[in-house]
């Protein structure tokens, strides 16, 4: 995604969640005409499935919600964010910055150390989370959240996210997005299956990594088969 990883841009670059997503719908578009992907979404990068799901359903043999907001054509991404709020405990040490000054709402927030040990990588290998610690990014936020909901809301139609298989990857000792969030989600946005992995906290792919590998190649055995 843009302003993350490697990628060259800054958080205060982005000016919409379009613009945040562009590399993956990049990515897609240079796909060969009858070539299909299988699409990982986690946390945050739910959204951003959801809307390549919905640009580009022809490429997407099936689409993957790994502790991932899920939003859909009857679930805004506002409601999720305001559910997984509402039962949000301790923030800890977040860093937020405010662009437009203290009187304004923040722009970015930077995840600190203590939340990264308390909520994303609690059952993670300590080295994870050192390197994490080191790597982490600001995340942008957008100030006119009612632009973002529009952009967003375009991104789960009928006609076309719909048309794409959906499994959905429960972790049950996620503290970030909760166990009893995610399965909120999973009833009111049902995908075609439902798995879950035991003893995972947020992120997945560092605390139970070879059960997140074979969960995946399960998935993609059972749908591209």
């Amino acid at each position: 995604m843009a302003a993350s990883g490697v990628n060259p841009k800054q958080a205060q670059d982005l000016n919409s969640i379009v613009e945040y997503v562009e590399p993956l719908f990049e990515f897609l578009e240079g796909l060969h005409q009858e070539e299909k992907v299988i699409l990982v979404g986690h946390s945050m990068g739910g959204l951003d499935l959801s809307m390549a799901m919905e640009r580009f359903p022809q490429k997407v043999e099936v689409a993957v919600f790994a502790a991932a907001f899920m939003p859909g054509p009857e679930l805004s991404i506002r409601s999720i964010r305001e559910e997984n709020d509402r039962r949000f405990e301790n923030r800890m040490d977040l860093a937020y910055a405010f662009d437009d000054g203290p009187s304004r709402p923040p722009t970015s927030v930077l995840f600190g150390f203590d939340f990264l040990s308390s909520k994303l990588y609690q059952l993670s290998p300590p080295e994870d989370l050192t390197l994490a610690s080191y790597l982490v990014r600001p995340f942008r936020l957008y100030p006119d959240e009612a632009r973002m909901e529009e952009e967003a809301a375009a991104a789960v139609t009928k006609g076309k996210y719909g048309t794409v298989r959906r499994v959905y990857i429960v972790c049950d000792q996620d503290l970030a997005i909760k166990e009893d969030v995610q399965r909120w989600m999973v009833e009111m946005n049902p995908p075609d299956e439902v798995k879950v992995i035991s003893g995972s906290d947020h992120m997945v792919m560092f605390s139970k990594s070879h059960e997140l590998c074979d969960a995946l190649g399960e998935i993609a055995e059972c749908y591209c088969s």
